[in-house]
């Protein structure tokens, strides 16, 4: 996080001087200090056989700078593009760094109340933390159902596509049977009517040769 710092110092670089006596002005100071310390611990590294520390500044703070914090968080926005709302990891990292400065402005007035800071600081943290986790799971889970709900989909595409070729091939088949019905039943009704037709020709002759024998009879039987 980008906080005003103070000039890098060497920790081996000069002698600690004896601590001053204590005294009740001295005593608070060094309360102060310690509280500041704890909320913004130095940074340090090796560089050869040096230990540098690098301190948060304890520069104060006026109604200028404040003024001037929020033109800065403002302007940060803008060039960052961070989103006005929803989720938007780059706002929440520069209002972050900003609570961060005023929490530093307020340490060096008043260490207890920079603390209290610190631990609402810490404790928003954590929820947004856990916002996020659940925000990831249920976004993973979202994803999941959309995805199972694709394959389900295609699925469903899939077995539409199948029904549709079988339905299409039981009608071909339907009427390949009604065409083969029809002949049948043409066929059939040609048969009929050629036996039907036989048979009254065959009636007619049945008809025809017994008149012929009745008159024969007939004429044999008149005397002569």
């Amino acid at each position: 996080r980008h906080l005003r710092l103070s000039p890098q110092q060497s920790i081996d670089s000069a002698p600690t001087p004896p601590p001053p006596r204590a005294t009740s002005t001295s005593f608070q100071a060094t309360k102060q200090e310690n509280g500041f310390l704890i909320i913004f611990p130095p940074r340090t590294w090796d560089d050869g056989n040096q230990r540098w520390a690098q301190q948060v500044s304890r520069a104060p703070s006026g109604k200028a700078d404040v003024q001037q914090l929020v033109k800065l968080l403002d302007s940060k926005l803008q060039q960052k593009q961070a989103k006005p709302t929803g989720i938007c990891p780059v706002r929440r990292e520069l209002y972050s760094q900003c609570f961060d400065e005023v929490i530093r402005q307020v340490a060096n007035n008043c260490a207890a109340r920079a603390l209290l800071l610190a631990e609402v600081r810490d404790e928003l943290s954590r929820i947004t933390a856990i916002y996020k986790v659940q925000y990831e799971r249920g976004l993973a889970f979202g994803i999941r159902k959309a995805l199972q709900a694709e394959d389900e989909e295609n699925d469903m595409e899939q077995r539409i596509s199948e029904l549709e070729e079988e339905i299409e091939t039981l009608r071909k088949q339907l009427n390949e049977e009604k065409a083969h019905n029809d002949e049948n039943e043409q066929r059939q009704a040609d048969e009929t009517q050629v036996e039907q037709q036989n048979l009254s020709e065959e009636i007619q002759f049945l008809k025809e040769t017994h008149q012929q024998y009745q008159a024969l009879l007939e004429s044999l039987m008149t005397p002569k």
